[in-house]
């Protein structure tokens, strides 16, 4: 007489017997992650962050040259410009950049940003042109009068140099000219035409016009009393309207 089978068990909490595992050769991504000091770290991740600012902006700048959203215009250009000086404010603050190479590869032609410029003069006429003081702790130096267009196009230009350097597999000579240009032209250019920018939505956004800015050109010598007028009434009816604010009479 045979032995009787074991019944199977109707226990919901007993244990099942596991498929067999087949065992395979481990991977890289078993093995332990190593951390390395800051300093130690390779550069590309700064600069992809940096890059990234960097081609936004240009990529901003254009599209609202082309004036399809006038009335917007220069609150997005604020906000662009403020954006970007995040990325100037982290190259300033990085310890010196040195090239790989003594000398700076050629580029080939620099970027043409004559119509960019004319574009944004065209839209921005007449709140273009404001007052600036190029260096605050030289004494007693008097503004100059400068144009939003000018110093947009103007940084557009250096960003640009840069920007082929990181396209080119150069991430270092990138980064050098980025940190170089901000502290010796665009940094301070993308500021003065910060200030202006925020002026301007600040005088809308507090009902305060500005004089007329009618006859004021960047080519006259002027004193600082004319240079210290701004935008006022069509500045107003320029962008009050999208913010939201009545317009002045």
């Amino acid at each position: 007489m045979s032995k009787k089978q074991p019944a199977k068990s109707t226990n919901p909490e007993a244990t099942i017997a596991p498929e067999p595992i087949v065992m395979t050769e481990p991977t890289a991504a078993l093995e332990p992650t190593v951390l390395l000091p800051a300093s130690a770290q390779d550069p590309d991740s700064f600069a992809v962050q940096i890059s990234d600012q960097i081609e936004s902006f240009i990529v901003a700048v254009t599209e609202i040259a082309k004036g399809d959203e006038p009335d917007s215009a220069v609150p997005f250009l604020l906000l662009e410009v403020s954006q970007l000086l995040l990325a100037g404010g982290r190259l300033g603050a990085h310890e010196d950049i040195v090239p790989e190479e003594r000398y700076e590869p050629d580029l080939g032609p620099e970027r043409d940003v004559d119509d960019l410029r004319e574009r944004l003069a065209a839209m921005l006429e007449p709140i273009d042109v404001y007052s600036e003081v190029f260096d605050p702790y030289e004494p007693r130096k008097a503004p100059v009068a400068c144009r939003i267009s000018d110093d947009l196009a103007d940084v557009v230009a250096d960003l640009s140099h840069g920007l082929a350097h990181y396209r080119a597999g150069r991430t270092v000579e990138a980064l050098w000219w980025w940190q170089f240009s901000y502290f010796s032209n665009w940094g301070s250019t993308a500021s003065g035409a910060l200030r202006a920018l925020q002026s301007l939505v600040a005088h809308v956004r507090l009902n305060q016009p500005l004089e007329d800015l009618n006859g004021l050109d960047t080519d006259e010598d002027l004193a600082e009393e004319a240079l210290a007028e701004a935008a006022g009434k069509v500045m107003a009816e320029e962008i009050a309207g999208p913010l939201g604010l009545r317009s002045v009479q």
